[in-house]
């Protein structure tokens, strides 16, 4: 098999604008004119050159002959075809804007982690300082009434409103988490390759379904530790929690692609092959990890007893209501990944081809991070004004990323993109809802996590009575 790289050499153009028709015009007659011969070409690079000299004049509104002529030339490599695409993740061979992106995104990256680091230098010092507060207090048996975080500690672990839903959020969340990691996975092992799309997306689908037994699982357990009665409700809330939304989504945009007669249109037998991928392997896999969360229950684990009744909330400012508190959470989070949102963005919706997976696991593992860290120190802010409604505000706060992110998509669509239409909005914002949906369940479930970790931890190291 030979294989050879394609040069273009075009001359006598009417019009820049026709370089791309007349390129790729050129390119199919020089493939039609090897039909003789019985050798196997491949191509891996085809180079345009034109030629300026040869242009002609078409501003004026008349007819004008125009003589097109190119040349081809065919050149021997010795690159075999299934290594073409190494030039384009080699360091050695980066471009100019990829050297950027490495900086801008390293940059970005020690910038979050030196804020972090200074932010939680700040928290464990004040807990500290709380902790040795609590031990002396104790030691001394002083009457004096108790203030802060530890005055919240008979409601702490008093079970929030709507646990059904934010069971099934958390199991929502911790599905989408594993279908990350997989991926992410996958990309780095060469799994996917840069222009085959159909590759990712299949992965996703399958994936997604292989890993829905974690979702029935984790919501169930959960939901069970919450003292819940009603787990069937729970997991078909669960399973229609993400799926539900998707699918209306889908059909709405499906059926716009269809009346404007597109290619993005999927045909009826793919939509059959995912109802049935849906019905046979998600559903099942879902009620069997329901099943075996609801029979593997195990006690809430809570170090404080919890009182009858509960404290009244004292008035807090506006500041520290739920939304300024998402705004500060999720900003921080945002600030990390920002950057490589563009160049992700450009290659989902644009025509640029994204090869770096390896900076992108490592931006994706400082989002993780930072968005922990920062719901912990909302949490523990929430605490000390003596709110114990801490719940549903650890899993917003956590999430609130994906709002920033859909924020982020109003920017780009009037700002980077040129996409106009009914159809071209509405697909960017339909899924990108979607995708944004994903990341707030996702990475409400981080937060949370990270929360109940951090809560369990504080009312440990303290005596309550």
């Amino acid at each position: 098999m030979t294989t050879f790289q394609f040069g273009v050499s075009l001359g006598r153009l009417t019009r820049k604008a026709s370089l791309t028709q007349v390129s790729t015009s050129t390119f199919f007659t020089g493939i039609s004119s090897l039909k003789s011969f019985t050798i196997m070409i491949r191509v891996i690079e085809i180079n345009v050159h034109t030629d300026t000299n040869s242009m002609v004049d078409i501003t004026e509104d008349k007819e004008i002959e125009v003589e097109f002529m190119y040349s081809v030339k065919w050149k021997d490599t010795e690159t075999p075809f299934e290594r073409r695409m190494e030039k384009y993740s080699q360091s050695s061979s980066l471009p100019h804007h990829l050297e950027i992106h490495w900086f801008s995104i390293i940059n970005s990256c020690v910038t979050v982690l030196l804020l972090t680091g200074f932010l939680a230098t700040i928290l464990m010092r004040v807990l500290k300082n709380d902790f040795v507060k609590y031990a002396h207090d104790e030691e001394s048996g002083d009457d004096q009434e108790e203030t802060g975080w530890k005055y919240v500690h008979g409601d702490i672990f008093r079970f929030p409103k709507n646990k059904s839903l934010l069971a099934a959020s958390l199991g929502s969340g911790t599905q989408l988490f594993a279908l990350t990691i997989f991926v992410f996975a996958l990309a780095l092992v060469g799994v996917f390759y840069p222009y085959n799309r159909g590759a990712l997306f299949t992965a996703l689908l399958v994936i997604y379904a292989l890993t829905s037994g974690v979702a029935g699982y984790t919501a169930t357990s959960f939901y069970s530790q919450l003292e819940g009665t009603n787990w069937v409700r729970n997991l078909l809330l669960t399973g229609f929690l993400f799926c539900g939304p998707l699918f209306l989504t889908f059909c709405f945009l499906n059926t716009v692609a269809i009346a404007y007669n597109a290619t993005a249109a999927l045909p009826f037998g793919t939509i059959v092959i995912i109802v049935l991928i849906w019905a046979l392997v998600t559903s099942p896999l879902l009620v069997l990890g329901g099943i075996a969360g609801k029979n593997g229950k195990s006690e809430f684990q809570a170090p404080c007893r919890t009182t009858k009744y509960p404290r009244e909330i004292p008035p807090l400012p506006w500041y520290r209501s739920t939304i300024p508190q998402m705004a500060m959470a999720g900003f921080l989070p945002f600030s990390a990944i920002y950057i490589e949102l563009y160049y992700i963005f450009a290659s989902v919706w644009g025509h640029r081809i994204y090869t770096i997976y390896s900076i992108l696991s490592v931006v994706f593992i400082i989002l993780l991070i930072v968005t922990a860290f920062i719901t912990v120190a909302m949490t523990y802010f929430q605490l000390a004004a003596e709110d114990h409604e801490w719940w549903w505000r650890a899993f917003l706060c956590g999430g609130s990323n994906g709002l920033f992110i859909y924020a982020y998509c109003f920017y780009y669509y009037y700002a980077r993109s040129d996409m106009s239409g009914f159809m071209q909005t509405s697909f960017f914002f339909g899924y990108m809802a979607c995708i944004c949906y994903g990341f707030f369940l996702m990475l409400g479930t981080v937060g949370f996590r990270a929360s109940l970790l951090f809560v369990r931890h504080i009312y440990r190291s303290i005596k309550c009575e």
